[in-house]
C-alpha cells in the first residue's frame, strides 16, 4: 500500500482538505483536472490530495496488475467482496486523514472523496472515522461490505452529509448498486443527498455544479 499522493493547493496555507481517492486502473492523476472546474472563489484555500492506489492483480480484468484499491472478482460487484483488500484501503485513508491533521487541518474540515471503487472506500472510511468530517462525497459508486459496515460505523459521523452522484446508464456500476446503498444508508439514519445524471460511467458539468453548490455548504470557517 501507497500513500504517495499527486497534492494541489488552491491558496497558501489551507486548512480544509480534500482527500480524492481515483477509480480502477486510474491513478492520482485522474481528477486533478476537476478542481479548477469545481472550486469556487469564495472557498476558503484547499488542499487536494489525489492519492495513488496500489498495483494489484484485478480478477475481473484476468489477473492483470494495475491501480485498485481492493480486487474485484466478477461483474456482480455485491458478491465475493475482496474484505481484505477494502480494509487495508480504509487504513489507508486513516493515515490520509491523519497526516493531513498533523499538517494543521482539523478533521472537521476534511472531505472524503471518491469516484467508482474510490467512492466505495471513502464511504467504508467515512462511516468508520472515529471522529466528525465535514462531507464525503461517493460518485458512481456503491456501499461495499454493508453487512459489516452497519456493526462498525461510528457515530461520529452518523449525521455526516454524503453526496451521491451516478449516471443513469452506468454500464460499470449498474445505478440500482448506487441507489441500494443510498436507500441503505438513509434506513441508517444518514443523510444523502442524491443526484442521478443521464451519463455513464463518469462525471458531468451538472454534477461538478451540483457537488460545488453541497462543497460550498460544507467548506466554511
Amino acid at each position: 500500500m501507497t500513500s504517495e499522493c499527486v497534492e494541489i493547493e488552491t491558496g497558501p496555507s489551507p486548512r480544509h482538505a480534500v482527500i480524492w481517492l481515483h477509480g480502477l486502473g486510474a491513478d492520482g492523476h485522474d481528477f486533478e483536472p476537476i478542481v479548477p472546474q469545481l472550486v469556487r472563489r469564495a472557498w476558503p484555500a484547499l488542499r487536494f490530495e489525489f492519492p495513488h492506489a496500489p498495483v494489484r492483480p484485478v480478477t475481473l480484468n484476468m489477473g492483470m496488475p494495475m491501480r485498485a484499491w481492493y480486487d474485484i472478482a466478477g461483474f456482480d460487484l455485491s458478491q465475493k467482496q475482496d474484505e481484505a483488500g477494502i480494509r487495508a484501503s480504509i487504513a489507508e485513508v486513516e493515515k490520509l486523514i491523519a497526516r493531513e491533521i498533523e499538517r494543521g487541518v482539523p478533521v472537521a474540515n476534511i472531505v472524503l472523496a471518491g469516484f467508482s471503487q474510490g467512492g466505495a472506500i471513502a464511504l467504508a472510511a467515512g462511516l468508520r472515522h472515529a471522529r466528525t468530517l465535514a462531507a464525503i462525497v461517493a460518485l458512481s459508486t456503491y456501499l461495499p461490505i454493508a453487512e459489516a459496515t452497519v456493526n462498525e460505523r461510528n457515530d461520529a459521523n452518523a449525521a455526516t452529509p454524503i453526496f451521491m452522484g451516478h449516471g443513469t446508464f452506468d454500464p460499470v456500476v449498474p445505478q440500482f448498486l448506487g441507489e441500494r446503498s443510498r436507500d441503505r444508508l438513509r434506513a441508517w439514519g444518514h443523510p444523502v443527498d442524491w443526484h442521478s445524471y443521464p451519463m455513464a460511467h463518469q462525471v458531468c458539468p451538472q454534477e461538478i455544479a451540483d457537488l460545488a453548490d453541497f462543497l460550498t455548504e460544507r467548506l466554511r470557517g
